[in-house]
């Protein structure tokens, strides 16, 4: 959305001059639970042009710490990737180091797929 727009549910213009947009303020947020607590899956995937990539999902909480998450196994595992769609992806195939980087952080996981 633009700097100075305001969500407003589809309602552009109205002939009542009493009229008040309901804005979508009262979005609640996630509350980000422990690692001990996260059900996280990493499996291997491969995409278009034969690339394989890591994919780390199934976190629970605010964006900022799954990104925060991401920038920890990026670093780690020395590649790129991306966190979008409440997903991890990471550029290679380090579902091992992910593994124990995982590990040491006290997160719970489960390898899926191949």
């Amino acid at each position: 959305m633009g700097r100075n727009k305001k969500p407003n549910k589809g309602i552009i213009y109205s002939t009542d001059p009493d009229y008040e947009f309901d804005l979508d303020d009262d979005q609640e947020e996630i509350e980000t639970l422990p690692p001990q607590q996260q059900n996280l899956r990493v499996s291997r995937q491969r995409l278009k042009g034969n690339k394989i990539v890591t994919l780390i999902k199934g976190f629970v909480g605010q964006e900022e710490d799954l990104k925060e998450l991401g920038k920890k196994l990026k670093s780690t595992c020395g590649c790129g990737g991306t966190v979008k769609d409440e997903e991890i992806l990471l550029q290679g195939d380090f579902k091992e180091k992910v593994g124990s980087e995982l590990t040491k952080l006290n997160y719970r996981f489960k390898f899926s797929g191949g």
